[in-house]
């Protein structure tokens, strides 16, 4: 039996992915911000999910959560995280426009730093980490949010030799156009949405269970030759 734990594990696929981790046999800690969707999902989830609250970007609730995380980590999935320009008003000055950028960089690339440093004693011999990405990082059009996510490929590439050595992995999985997520605030047009999947070859959005089956895979003995990679789960939508 593994310890997992999953931020942003609350809803989407951060949800998804610790659905599927528990349904392999292991035991699940979701974090978040908002403690009633994780609650909702660790109830719905069943026993071997545990629900723990805390901002992973702020580096005081990281710290003070480590009392509630396990003592040994198998698999970490950075999941937490999203555009958070989205829904926000468009910045007028310089200094709104540094806090904008400072924000996506906070909620996708600062929240994975601080919380695979603040449990690096913990991971396993063997481990894994997971650091979710986005398909944004290789295409203009997303300003900070592309840059967040592209800064956490490049930040995997030096996590994934730090912990080699421990014959733990590292690696990012970046996904296209997810369908059934809150990532765009109600905000997904029709058209919107089959512009995105017509960008595909196989027709089809992605679906948070894709997601999930390709971190449980990362994460299997199967893939324990894979590391500092960036797998692309989009459909052919980035080739």
């Amino acid at each position: 039996m593994r310890h997992v734990v999953v931020t942003g594990g609350g809803t989407g696929i951060g949800r998804a992915i610790a659905a599927a981790f528990a349904k392999e046999g292991d035991q699940v800690i979701i974090t978040g911000r908002r403690p009633e969707p994780l609650a909702a999902a660790a109830a719905e989830l069943g026993g071997s999910v545990r629900a723990l609250r805390f901002d992973a970007s702020d580096p005081d609730e990281v710290g003070a959560a480590l009392a509630g995380l396990p003592d040994v980590i198998n698999v970490l999935v950075n999941n937490a995280g999203g555009n958070t320009d989205i829904g926000a008003p468009v910045p007028g000055s310089l200094s709104e426009l540094a806090a904008a950028w400072r924000a996506n960089l906070d909620s996708n690339l600062i929240s994975a730093v601080l919380v695979t440093t603040a449990v690096r004693d913990r991971l396993a011999h063997g481990g894994a980490i997971i650091n979710i990405g986005s398909i944004a990082a290789r295409r203009p059009g997303a300003g900070s949010y592309s840059a967040a996510k592209a800064a956490v490929e490049a930040w995997n590439l030096t996590l994934a030799h730090d912990v080699g050595a421990d014959r733990i992995t590292a690696n990012v999985i970046s996904p296209g156009f997810i369908d059934g997520t809150e990532f765009f605030r109600g905000g997904m047009t029709d058209e919107r949405r089959a512009t995105l999947i017509a960008q595909t070859a196989n027709g089809r959005s992605g679906t948070a269970d894709d997601i999930a089956a390709t971190a449980v895979f990362l994460a299997s003995p199967a893939a324990g030759h894979i590391t500092a990679q960036t797998v692309h789960v989009n459909g052919g939508a980035l080739s």
